[in-house]
């Protein structure tokens, strides 16, 4: 009856009856968030592994058995409590604000090292109060020490330390991310990597190591923000004498057909006066921008030759010589049975194109008020899905596109260049009069467009088939 009287009994007992079933109840806790994937479950773990049995035993010899003041055990014990709960709390704290940061908040943004050296500075002064609270220690020479010494090494590598602080704020800011286009002074590229002490950025010459304490003490053009469409902006001149609103048109039709366009966006182009236009192409990404410009510039070249505009002053074009239209006509003529009226009104009616590598040459979805007979290079024919074009076939010299202008129906399928690629553009009504007097043309054009039909056809199964979701097996009763 002594043990009950002095009361270490009891504390026996409740350690021995409380400590398993608050074990028990975290243990059921624990699984029900670790199956939903919640970041509490560590501190818990922490907690249900660690800090109870600690917090049990200490119990036991500080309550239990009234260990003398001065004995070293509890105080060992105490001291692994307590740097046991520091643990606990950090774990806790890192829980409650940086578990479910939403995106943009200053939680989210901020650096993993900056959440390190606070974690190890609270660390540091929960052990020095802990050992000044359980040992009677004097830790206020230490923290002096600790700070003279800090001051020392700080002036030494002040440069050094001041690099690291400039990656550390950038680190916070976050004025980019790796992957954005960066232009500074004369630098200019994609961020690889950022560190504590410089931006690495692939110019696309090599590799372009730029100091942090640059980056802070000097402005810089961030060209991936606001995130969307980069707009690049060239200038182009005409003659004078050419219509600015036939030229406005040309070069936004130009612009709008690029394949670097970003999705949604239309392009702008604005007369400047004395022949100078701008033009704003809206590009998918800055990493495009060299690549859209000079597919526009080399495409514009075709485009104003093919609408008689002169760009640079200059609207001569070679394929305008009659000798060009006779070769092309000694292409085509097997395929348009060609006789010699008939050769002299295809002469009189007709033109020559050219395309550059990739141009449109025959749009899908739209009725064609011509052919276009293949002379020099290869043309692709293709449908559209998926936002891309799958190809089904190939235009060469003496082969046709847009024949469905004969029937007046939207054409199935687009052409591309495929190369730089000269046709001859016979007007639908020539076409016209080229079938009355030759049937058999007639019936070629049709099994021609019924051939392009079914390739068009099987092409888009096709796909439809590889995006279907696989089916799911019907289990039987």
């Amino acid at each position: 009856m002594d043990g009950f009287s002095d009361g270490w009994l009891w504390w026996a007992i409740g350690v021995a009856v409380l400590v398993p079933a608050l074990l028990v109840v975290l243990t059921e806790i624990i699984g029900a968030l670790t199956r939903r994937g919640h970041a509490a479950a560590k501190p818990l773990r922490l907690l249900r592994n660690w800090v109870i049995p600690a917090a049990a035993l200490l119990a036991l010899l500080a309550f239990a058995f009234r260990s003398d003041a001065e004995n070293a055990w509890p105080r060992v014990v105490a001291t692994v409590l307590g740097f046991l709960v520091i643990l606990l709390l950090l774990s806790a704290l890192n829980v409650a604000l940086f578990s479910n940061a939403k995106e943009g908040t200053w939680r989210e943004r901020i650096p993993t090292i900056f959440v390190e050296i606070a974690r190890l500075v609270l660390v540091v002064v929960g052990l020095a109060i802990l050992f000044q609270w359980v040992w009677g220690a004097d830790v206020g020479g230490l923290v002096a020490a600790l700070g003279v010494t800090s001051i020392v090494i700080g002036l030494a590598l002040q440069n050094a330390v001041g690099g690291v602080i400039s990656g550390l704020l950038l680190l916070f800011e976050q004025p980019f991310t790796i992957g954005d286009w960066l232009e500074v002074g004369a630098v200019q590229g994609r961020v690889i990597e950022v560190n504590w002490r410089a931006v690495h950025i692939d110019t696309g010459a090599g590799i372009q190591i730029v100091p942090n304490s640059t980056l802070s003490g000097a402005s810089f053009t961030n060209k991936s923000q606001p995130r969307g469409a980069f707009h690049a902006t060239t200038t182009v001149k005409f003659s004078t004498d050419d219509p600015p609103h036939e030229v406005v048109a040309l070069l936004e039709e130009v612009a709008d057909s690029l394949p670097s366009r970003a999705t949604g966006e239309r392009a702008a182009a604005d007369y400047l006066g004395a022949g100078a236009y701008s033009v704003t192409l809206p590009i998918a990404a800055p990493s495009l921008q060299q690549q859209a410009l000079s597919t526009y510039l080399a495409w514009l070249w075709y485009a104003a030759r093919r609408r008689s505009l002169a760009l640079d002053g200059d609207s001569t074009d070679p394929l305008a010589e009659p000798a060009r239209l006779a070769a092309a006509l000694d292409v085509v003529a097997p395929t348009l049975h060609l006789g010699e009226a008939e050769r002299e009104l295809v002469v009189a009616t007709s033109r020559l194109e050219r395309y550059g590598t990739g141009e449109i040459v025959q749009a899908a979805g739209r009725v064609p008020r011509e052919v276009r007979f293949v002379v020099e290079g290869r043309a692709r024919v293709a449908v559209e899905a998926d936002g891309g074009l799958i190809d089904i076939a190939t235009a060469e010299p003496g082969d046709y596109v847009g024949q469905t202008a004969l029937t007046r129906e939207k054409a199935l399928a687009a052409a591309v260049a495929a190369d730089v690629l000269t046709v001859l553009v016979v007007p639908v009504a020539t076409l016209d009069k080229l079938v009355a007097a030759r049937p058999m043309l007639a019936q070629e054009i049709g099994r021609s467009t019924e051939l392009k039909r079914k390739l068009a056809a099987e092409a888009l199964a096709g796909v439809s088939l590889a995006a279907a979701p696989p089916a799911r097996p019907v289990r039987g009763r």
